[in-house]
């Protein structure tokens, strides 16, 4: 009896050894393949390449703000590239908004591997080139899908951004994880687990957060959760017959369209001192004169929970 309950625990100690060196396998599904923007059936986007700090090649698409409307610093899910997502990109430029859009490492044709360290810090990296680009810093909106949202909050964290928009958001990692690998202690197994629910109420933009009543990858349950922990002014919008992977084709476009729209022109804009300083990836402190903090719409100065 003490044999086998020993080879039980051992048992499980190797599963949760394994868990440990390989959950990235899980939480990246990449398409590699670097396509053309041209020949994902979009004009007017650019390939552009930045090098990061340790000499990493990545692959992002930039597509010019049109007027006076903001760009739109794109962050994808676990899987696919920038390619997958050519439809979505189309929609937001046909409103007239730019679009940057960054393949993380392994993703897209983008060097290197992909880790939570790593992508938020490619993601200040993705930032700061768009500054290069000439685009101001009031005139970037942090946009991210499922695992998007938390590099688009963190990076919100870390450099002044118009607003965040969250589309299919989660509270970490682990908890999405726990939904079918109950039984292994995540939370000490995941080194990348994307907490957002830790990051959240820190945000000081407006924040919109899209999902669907029918995710059936991230329950919409932790939306709400992020919803609730968020500061104002803040939008929920739940789509009744999204799932995960189909919000724009169940409305999720026009409440973004709709939460941009109703943000304060920057050029009226309160601005407030502010300093960014590094987190925990070790990043380089910038202290910024001043930081732009502005009212989304009316619904989301007060809080508001849309479900249409």
């Amino acid at each position: 009896m003490v044999d086998l309950l020993l080879s039980l625990i051992g048992a499980y100690a190797l599963i949760c050894f394994c868990a440990f060196l390989l959950h990235r396998y899980f939480v990246y599904m990449p398409d590699r393949r670097r396509i053309a923007p041209a020949e994902a059936g979009l004009a007017g986007v650019q390939e552009i390449t930045l090098k990061t700090r340790d000499g990493v090649i990545l692959i992002a698409w930039y597509a010019q703000a049109k007027g006076d409307k903001p760009t739109l610093l794109y962050f994808t899910g676990n899987g696919g590239s920038a390619a997958t997502r050519a439809s979505k990109i189309a929609r937001m430029q046909a409103s007239g908004y730019g679009v940057f859009i960054l393949n993380y490492r392994r993703y897209g044709g983008s060097g290197g591997w992909p880790s939570e360290r790593n992508n938020i810090a490619d993601a200040v990296a993705a930032y700061d080139r768009l500054l290069s680009l000439g685009v101001a810093r009031e005139d970037i909106v942090a946009y991210g899908e499922s695992l998007g949202t938390a590099v688009a909050t963190r990076l919100s964290l870390q450099r002044p951004v118009r607003a965040v928009v969250l589309e299919a958001p989660f509270t970490s990692v682990v908890d999405v994880g726990k939904l079918s690998w109950g039984f292994l202690p995540l939370s000490l197994v995941m080194v990348d687990q994307y907490r957002t629910i830790d990051h959240i109420a820190t945000l000081r933009v407006p924040l919109l957060i899209v999902h669907g009543a029918r995710d059936r990858v991230i329950p919409v349950g932790q939306a709400r959760h992020l919803y609730t922990k968020a500061r104002q002014p803040k939008t929920l919008a739940i789509l009744p017959r999204g799932d995960h992977n189909d919000l724009f084709d169940r409305g999720a476009w026009e409440k973004v369209h709709g939460f941009l729209e109703a943000l304060v022109p920057a050029e009226h804009a309160d601005v407030a001192a502010a300093e960014f300083a590094a987190d925990e990836e070790g990043l380089t402190a910038e202290r910024f004169a001043a930081e732009p903090v502005l009212a989304a719409s009316a619904n989301a100065a007060t809080g508001a929970t849309l479900e249409s």
